[in-house]
Parts: C-alpha cells; sequence; structure tokens
C-alpha cells in the first residue's frame, strides 16, 4: 500500500470571514502530516485511532454523496479490521487542520472515483469542497470543507468567496529580515465553541455592521497585497487586523497572548491575528524584522513559515 502523505494547511487570511463571504488565503504547512496505515494495533495511539475511523466509517455509511464523490465504505470498513489507523503528527485543536489531513487521506483512498489534484477543474473545486464540508462536519459540527480541500490538493487555495475556490500562486519566500511566524499559545483550542461564540456576536447587529465595513475590507486588502508583494499596503491593512482583532475577537485569543498581542501594536515591531478558529493553539505574526521580534516574543515557541 502506497501511503500518500497529506500534509497540515494554515489559514493566513479569512478566519471567521469566510463564514460571512470574505476571501480566504491557505497554504499547505509540510512542517506536520499523516498517512493511512497498517498495524498489529499494539501501540495505544494506532488503537485509539483504529476506533475513531470504525466510528466515523459507520457515520459515512449513512451519508448520502453526489454520485461523483461516493466512498467505498465496504473496502474502508475491512481496512479498519485489518488495522487500518492514521498515523498523523499534526496536533489537534491547533489551527491546521489535522481533521483536514484526515479526512483528504479518507477521500483520496476510498473515493470511488479517482482525481488527480492537478487536472481539476474550478467547477470540480467547488464541488468538491461542498463534499469535503459534508465529510469534516462530523469533526467540527459545521466545516466549510476548505480545510480537507488544502489538504487534498496540497496547493495554496485562494478562497474567493463562499462558493468559490481556485489555485494561486504565493510570492516565493526570500530570505529578507521580514517574515511571517507561528506563535504556540501554550493550549489546545476547540473549534466547536469558538465557532459557536462567533455567531453569537453575529446576533448583534452592530458587531455584523463591523465585520462585514471593516474585518473583510482588511482582510480581502491584506490578501491583495501579499500575492502583490506589496508589503507597506500589507502591513498598513495587517495592523488594523490586529487592532480589529484584538477590539472584537477577544474571547477568541488566548489569555497567554493578550500582552503580547498588544506590545504589537504598540510597538509596530510585530502584528498578530488569528490561526484558525483560536481559543488556543497556534497565533500568526507578521514582522519586517524577525530578529527585533524574536527577542520581543522570548518565552514563547515560535516557527518560522514564510520569509521575505
Amino acid at each position: 500500500m502506497t501511503n500518500p502523505l497529506f500534509y497540515a494547511k494554515i489559514l493566513l487570511f479569512g478566519e471567521y470571514g469566510i463564514i460571512e463571504d470574505s476571501q480566504g488565503l491557505t497554504l499547505p504547512y509540510s512542517f506536520y502530516k499523516g498517512a493511512l496505515k497498517f498495524s498489529d494495533l499494539t501501540e495505544d495511539f494506532e488503537k485509539k485511532s483504529n476506533i475513531s475511523l470504525a466510528r466515523y466509517c459507520d457515520y459515512l455509511k449513512d451519508l448520502r454523496l453526489p454520485e461523483n464523490f461516493g466512498l467505498d465504505t465496504a473496502r474502508f470498513k475491512q481496512d479498519i479490521e485489518n488495522g487500518l489507523f492514521f498515523d498523523s503528527n499534526i496536533p489537534q485543536g491547533y489551527g491546521v487542520g489535522s481533521s483536514g489531513a484526515l479526512v483528504a487521506a479518507i477521500f483520496e483512498r476510498y473515493s470511488l472515483k479517482k482525481y488527480v489534484p492537478e487536472n481539476i477543474s474550478k467547477d470540480e473545486l467547488k464541488d468538491l469542497k461542498k463534499v469535503f464540508g459534508t465529510l469534516e462536519s462530523y469533526f467540527h459540527g459545521k466545516s466549510s470543507g476548505i480545510d480537507p480541500l488544502i489538504c487534498y490538493m496540497n496547493l495554496p487555495i485562494l478562497i474567493e468567496n463562499r462558493e468559490n475556490v481556485d489555485r494561486v500562486a504565493i510570492p516565493q519566500g526570500k530570505e529578507g529580515k521580514g517574515a511571517i511566524f507561528l506563535i504556540d499559545s501554550g493550549i489546545t483550542g476547540e473549534t466547536g465553541p469558538m465557532v459557536q461564540i462567533f455567531f453569537e456576536k453575529m446576533k448583534t447587529e452592530g458587531f455584523r455592521k463591523t465585520l462585514k465595513e471593516e474585518f473583510i475590507r482588511y482582510n480581502n486588502a491584506c490578501i491583495d497585497a501579499f500575492l502583490k508583494k506589496e508589503m507597506t499596503p500589507l502591513f498598513r491593512n495587517l495592523k488594523n487586523l490586529s487592532v480589529w482583532a484584538y477590539e472584537h475577537f477577544k474571547p477568541m485569543i488566548p489569555e497567554s497572548i493578550y500582552n503580547i498581542w498588544k506590545k504589537g501594536l504598540d510597538t509596530n515591531a510585530y502584528y498578530l491575528k488569528l490561526c484558525g478558529s483560536g481559543g488556543g493553539g497556534y497565533i500568526l505574526g507578521f514582522t519586517r524584522d524577525y530578529d527585533k521580534a524574536e527577542k520581543m516574543l522570548s518565552g514563547f515557541q515560535k516557527e518560522v513559515i514564510y520569509r521575505f
């Protein structure tokens, strides 16, 4: 059996906004990965994974998927009985797509119709996103399907709006002073409760208005500037985005991060934003001078994901 690897993903821009039709930009992150494998299930984590897969298989059996996207659940069940598990180092609750990679791996192995990701048309991408949303909703209650789509395609994806997605070329990184980096908040986040907080906030007209008129405008401007490699407008809009999140997404910002978030805004040395739904896991950082930011953020575990 070949074991294709499925990488984690990072949503650079679009957290929560994509629920309300903003743009999003997401890319694979090869530091973390997972693959379906067989074993005699002697290890605890293998056993737990195998049991989880069996439960998921029961869920999939009752799903009605579009004709072109059906799954061979009988073969999946048989493989589970033969010791199938998901071998992954993708941390759960960190906003980097642990369930997305699993869904992508299962679809790649058990889909009745075989797809070559590079050859998938834009219309098929749209349909695939919907199917992946259905498949991943088992884990989160509601899913846009974006995480599994990124993991499956293993390409940067531009989310144009709620319906449409397309492949996109990310500007080639280079060894400059600037960086995009991850900060480990030190705690695990749970997507469900964070999304619930967001929907509660959406019930108030003032929040809906500022999300549409400010957050989405800053978010889309960041994506545009990043793809064009225009750093001055990127950092101007990043600051606006970071200030907005600090004011309106406070429940989603882990307590351990409050002070350094504010410090970045006060000094303009770096700007922070949520990575995924927040509540824990990773926080994204952007800086024009990583050495300076790193010193200011000593004590926090950091990983650079892009240099410029």
